[in-house]
C-alpha cells in the first residue's frame, strides 16, 4: 500500500464491509451505498490529482506495476527470445527477441526487474551488465538486416555499477549503443514503462520516437542518488524528485519525449489491460508514420532530434 492511498483503501474497506452486512440484513439502501461510492470516487480524483513528484516515483516503483515481460505476454504474439552477446554470457536483465504486434513483426528489447526475490536476483533488479547492452545491439543489428522495426521498453534504476561490469567495459558498451542506434538503418520506437535512470536507460533509448507512460520517470540520476550528492542526505529524495523535472509533462515540454500515454487513475497497476491497449495503439500509430519515411530522412530526423536536446539561455553581462 502506498502512503497516499491509505485513506482510499480504508474507505474501500468500509464500503465492502457495509455491502457484506447488507447481504444478511439490509441496513443500507442502494442509494446510500451509491452516495458512498460517489464520495470514494471523488476522494480518488482529489488524491490522484494532487500527487507530488515523489509520490509519482512510488507509483512508478509499485511492485505490481507491469514490467517488460508483462507487456511481451500481453501485446506480443509469436515471441521468440534470443540469448547471449556472443562474447561473454547472457544477461537476464535484458529481454530481447522477435515478436508480432498488431500482425507487424518487431524486434522487441526491454529491461526486466523481476517480480519476486528469486526473479529479481536472476534479473539483477533490472540493472544490465555490458553483455546486456551488447546483446541488445546484436539483436538490433539483426533487426536492421531483416528490415524489422525495433521496439525498446525502458525500465531500469541504472546500469549495474559493480567492479565486474566496469572491468568488462560498461561505459564503452553504452557508448557503442548510443553511436550505433543513432545510425541504425531501421525505425526505432522507444517506450518508458517505468524507471528510466541515467545511461542505463539511454543505452537502449535512442530512437525515432519516444513515448512515456504518465507515471514513469526519465532522469540522469535517481532522486535518492541526487539527494545523496547534492545534500549528503538521502531523506531529501522528495525535494530532489521535484527539482529534477523528470516526469512526463516536464519532458514533453522540454522536447525530450514525443508523447505521453495516460495511465488509469492511480497508476498502471490498477488496470494493466487498459494500459496494454493504449501501448498497442501508440506503437501501431507510430509505426504507420515511420514506415512511410525514406531511410535517409528517418536517420537525419533521428540525428536532429537528439542534437537539439539540451537547450539553454545565454545572458550577456552588462
Amino acid at each position: 500500500m502506498l502512503a497516499h492511498e491509505k485513506q482510499i483503501l480504508e474507505y474501500e474497506k468500509t464500503i465492502l464491509q457495509l455491502k457484506e452486512q447488507n447481504m444478511g440484513n439490509a441496513l443500507w439502501s442502494n442509494e446510500e451505498l451509491k452516495i458512498l461510492e460517489e464520495k470514494l470516487q471523488n476522494l480518488k480524483n482529489q488524491v490522484y490529482s494532487q500527487l507530488s513528484s515523489w509520490e509519482r516515483v512510488t507509483i512508478c516503483r509499485h511492485p505490481n506495476r507491469p514490467h517488460t515481460i508483462d507487456y511481451i505476454k500481453n501485446i506480443c504474439t509469436d515471441f521468440v527470445e534470443l540469448f547471449g552477446d556472443r562474447l561473454f554470457r547472457d544477461d537476464c536483465s535484458i529481454i530481447a527477441g522477435f515478436a508480432k504486434i498488431n500482425d507487424v513483426k518487431y524486434m522487441v528489447i526491454g529491461q526486466e526487474k523481476g517480480k519476486d526475490t528469486e526473479s529479481r536476483l536472476q534479473r539483477n533488479f533490472g540493472m544490465p551488465h555490458p553483455e546486456g547492452y551488447r546483446k541488445a545491439m546484436r539483436c538490433m543489428r539483426l533487426a536492421a538486416k531483416f528490415k524489422l522495426p525495433v521496439l525498446c521498453l525502458l525500465d531500469t534504476p541504472g546500469a549495474y555499477p559493480g567492479l565486474a561490469a566496469e572491468e568488462r567495459g560498461q561505459g564503452w558498451a553504452i557508448a557503442q549503443n548510443l553511436w550505433e542506434m543513432s545510425r541504425l538503418s531501421t525505425p526505432i520506437i522507444v517506450l518508458l514503462i517505468g524507471e528510466g535512470c541515467s545511461g542505463g536507460a539511454l543505452g537502449i533509448g535512442v530512437g525515432d520516437v519516444i513515448g512515456m507512460l504518465q507515471h514513469s520517470y526519465y532522469s540522469v540520476i535517481s532522486p535518492e542518488g541526487c539527494a545523496s550528492i547534492l545534500w549528503k542526505d538521502t531523506t531529501k529524495n522528495s525535494l530532489a524528485a521535484s527539482a529534477l523535472k523528470m516526469h512526463a509533462e516536464d519532458l514533453l515540454k522540454l522536447e525530450i519525449i514525443d508523447e505521453i500515454i495516460q495511465e488509469p487513475l492511480g497508476g498502471a497497476h490498477h488496470n494493466p489491460a487498459e494500459v496494454y491497449q493504449r501501448v498497442k495503439g501508440f506503437i501501431h500509430e507510430q509505426w504507420n508514420i515511420l514506415k512511410r519515411m525514406p531511410l535517409n530522412c528517418l536517420l537525419e530526423q533521428r540525428y536532429q532530434k537528439f542534437r537539439q536536446m539540451g537547450k539553454f539561455i545565454q545572458v550577456s553581462q552588462p
